[in-house]
């Protein structure tokens, strides 16, 4: 047996067995959408040395669309979740310089494509981006784990993921509590899996 077969990622009817995992509310989720917010959320953020993030983008629906995402960045510690907006400029600029700071790790899962579209749209190149998939695979996963993987691993969960927020339109001025729920704690399981890993 080679090390890359030693540990089997669960397959989706075993994940859904599981309790769900635990997710954070909405009074754990700040919203963020003017420079002032966004000043705030720096100043709470910078206390801790790694978030977990992630973006979501307007979905495309046909071949040669092309998104203008992300439309949110999500960033989170174990404690609670920040949904950044988009739209305003002072906003915008303080969330390229919160992930252009090489003294944050920003730990997520399935980077890469979130990391094109924010150097496409905040013409910054996000510092210190820790692939969480890569982690398992050094330790000995065969596959991506992606977020649902990861907790039913390290924490016996099942993550719940909303197909009907996740196609949402990330792009509206006004996003809905489930939409808020659900990109804040796409953020957040990473955070808790970083720290699971024992990778501080």
């Amino acid at each position: 047996m080679t090390p890359r077969e030693q540990h089997p990622t669960p397959s989706k009817d075993e994940i859904a067995l599981l309790e769900p995992f635990e997710r954070l509310g909405l009074d754990r989720i700040v919203l963020v959408n003017t420079g002032a917010q966004a000043r705030e959320a720096c100043a709470e953020l910078t206390d801790h040395g790694v978030w977990g993030f992630d973006t979501e983008s307007k979905p495309t629906f046909f071949k040669d669309q092309v998104s203008d995402g992300p439309h949110i960045v999500q960033l989170a510690t174990l404690q609670r979740a920040w949904v950044f907006q988009l739209h305003d400029l002072a906003c915008r600029e303080q969330v390229a310089a919160l992930l252009a700071d090489a003294r944050y790790t920003k730990a997520g899962f399935g980077l890469g494509d979130d990391t094109r579209r924010i150097v496409s749209k905040l013409a910054v190149e996000p510092a210190a981006v820790l692939e969480l998939n890569t982690v398992f695979r050094e330790r000995g996963y065969r596959k991506d784990m992606g977020v649902k993987g990861a907790v039913a691993v390290l924490f016996n969960r099942r993550f719940l993921k909303s197909k009907k927020a996740a196609t949402s339109n990330w792009a509206n001025p006004h996003l809905s509590e489930a939409q808020l729920v659900y990109a804040a704690n796409d953020a957040y399981a990473a955070a808790r899996v970083f720290e699971a890993l024992e990778l501080r």
